[in-house]
């Protein structure tokens, strides 16, 4: 007989209810579709754990618990992460979870952070000397409060030594695909993915990403850059131009920039103009070389590789998912479809 896998999440106050059982339900259709293929041992033993006797997440949802216990596998779930919300006092609430979170590593126990759930496996020392991802929109700040962890805004799942790490919200299922591909085979994952309606071959959480809701980064001197950058978008760039406006040298504008930013002016021109780029093939149905040469690329070859390795996804291939069919209504086949 097949050992079931032990899948153990951490529930905890203020924790997302979905995030607790998005992984659970999920794996509770794979094991229907696996038994359905034939396959009648059972595939995931499934609990929601807690060092508390009580939970109540996010938006007043009670969730019934059991103490925490041995498993193989330790999902701990995101949390209400918003505009003015004291992150320091909230961890510090939790100490019983990162504690719980800390002990289960050091025990073999493979841990996983669904979105901001990344802040609390940081706060257990798991992150340090390891790469990790988390929400784009919190990324920056993980990687403000932990030093120590390489983040990768752009993944969706990131797995360390032992340590794995989701991008935003949706992202649990990605893990939970991967999960059911490894424990009970590709067909089963592929199925289980069909008949949820997940993408099971999502690139990245790249595309996703809307610079314009990031808090803003840099100070006086990199915002002024910024401006400027992106008022020329369709203009050549020209480091020693770009100096002079600003009547400092060019290693002078570099250094401060980067010191100021983490990139530099050139990488910041290419994020605002695949930014601008991704806004034109969802709004519009204008040509790729049109819109490659709005964004400041003479060369549709050159803005179709940096709009690719900036999203993981081809423009044709972002329109297609993420376009908004604003140019033209499809005409009805039947005349009562005209009717509004």
């Amino acid at each position: 007989m097949v050992t079931a896998l032990r899948v153990g999440v951490l529930a905890y106050q203020g924790c997302f209810a979905s995030e607790v059982f998005g992984v659970p339900d999920l794996l509770t259709m794979a094991s229907h579709i696996a038994a359905a293929d034939g396959i009648r041992d059972p595939c995931y033993d499934v609990s929601v754990l807690s060092p508390r006797r009580q939970v109540v997440g996010a938006g007043g949802a009670v969730i019934a618990v059991v103490p925490v216990r041995r498993v193989d596998v330790l999902v701990v779930p995101g949390f209400e992460l918003y505009p003015g919300l004291d992150l320091d006092a909230t961890l510090t609430a939790l100490r019983p979870e990162i504690e719980t979170i800390r002990t289960s590593a050091r025990s073999g126990i493979a841990v996983v952070s669904i979105c901001v759930g990344a802040f609390l496996l940081a706060e257990a020392g798991l992150l340090d000397g390891r790469q990790s991802t988390t929400a784009w929109l919190f990324a920056g700040e993980l990687a403000r409060r932990c030093p120590g962890t390489d983040v990768r805004p752009e993944k969706l799942v990131v797995t360390d030594g032992g340590v794995t790490t989701t991008g935003a919200f949706s992202a649990m299922y990605d893990f939970a695909l991967g999960l059911i591909r490894e424990h009970s085979g590709s067909r089963v994952a592929r199925a289980t993915a069909r008949i949820a309606l997940v993408d099971d071959a999502r690139p990245s959480q790249a595309p996703y990403v809307d610079l314009a809701l990031l808090p803003a980064t840099g100070r006086a001197f990199s915002q002024n850059v910024k401006r400027r950058l992106d008022r020329k978008m369709c203009e050549r760039y020209d480091l020693e131009q770009l100096a002079g406006a600003f009547h400092i040298s060019t290693r002078t504008l570099l250094r401060r920039f980067r010191a100021e930013t983490g990139q530099t002016p050139l990488e910041y021109l290419h994020s605002a103009r695949v930014r601008k780029a991704k806004h034109l093939l969802e709004t519009t149905d204008r040509t790729f070389a049109s819109i490659a040469a709005e964004v400041g690329y003479r060369d549709s070859g050159t803005f179709s590789a940096v709009f690719t390795r900036l999203t993981g996804h081809r423009p044709r291939d972002y329109r297609a998912t993420f376009g908004r069919n604003t140019g033209r209504a499809a005409r009805p086949t039947n005349p009562v479809g005209a009717i509004r």
